[in-house]
């Protein structure tokens, strides 16, 4: 399925590196890693992993991705579809009101991990980090790629990879929990409407290089059912 904004059938591909995360709960500032690579900068792996904020479970959010790249001199923008966080109706609202809207949430929730996020959100809005609520779409997510972005996501690696939910890092489809991940996706097949995907993990059932392609219509649901993990977020970073 060819898109109708763009009927060029040409493949269309940023050159990503793939680096390997160095354990279970370090895909997203791996993947960070990766992007920083792709625009030239000289940061480490490990200096990245460093830099980047870590829930107390070791994970991450990919606004704290957002956080740690403002940090390290880029501009980034996080297209939400987040409902733990952002409301639908918040969509067109200034950057003021917005923060105002999340600060009044966190007042009324007792979830630890969720008034974190909520935390994490107003720092990322007030030191200068862009939002936007477009509709998540195919059309979406090659435009970026068109305009040179790799896109950093955080989805739901229970989804995409098709596996039984993890119960203590081990496949459990009785007791286990959906797994979140992250990953970058820098490149689509016109032709098989396939997305291009850069994966830090070396578990992913279908790759273990971490470079596989997969259906559009598999990877979109993927990144919106990362909310039951709290990332359903696109993350795309432009240098000042």
């Amino acid at each position: 399925m060819l898109l109708s904004s763009s009927p060029d059938p040409t493949p269309l591909l940023l050159d990503v590196p793939r680096f390997e995360q160095p354990d279970d709960v370090t895909c997203g500032p791996t993947c960070l890693a990766q992007v920083y690579r792709f625009f030239g900068s000289g940061k480490t792996l490990a200096e990245v992993i460093a830099e980047t904020p870590r829930n107390p479970d070791g994970g991450t959010l990919a606004v704290y991705l957002g956080i740690s790249a403002l940090a390290s001199g880029f501009l980034p923008t996080i297209y939400s579809y987040n409902l733990r966080v952002f409301d639908p109706t918040w969509r067109d609202l200034s950057r003021a009101r917005i923060v105002d809207k999340l600060r009044q949430r966190k007042r009324q929730m007792e979830s630890y991990k969720l008034r974190r996020a909520i935390d994490a959100h107003v720092t990322y809005l007030e030191d200068g980090g862009h939002l936007r609520f477009d509709e998540l779409t195919r059309d979406l997510l090659v435009g970026l790629l068109r305009g040179g972005q790799p896109i950093l996501t955080g989805l739901s690696a229970t989804y995409l990879y098709r596996t039984p939910r993890e119960y203590d890092n081990l496949y459990d489809d009785i007791r286990g929990k959906p797994a979140g991940h992250f990953v970058v996706i820098c490149g689509y097949y016109p032709k098989s409407d396939k997305f291009v995907i850069r994966d830090p993990s070396s578990q992913a059932p279908f790759s273990r290089d971490g470079k596989y392609s997969v259906p559009a219509e598999r990877l979109i649901p993927a990144i919106l059912l990362g909310d039951v993990t709290y990332d359903a977020v696109l993350l795309v970073l432009s240098p000042r």
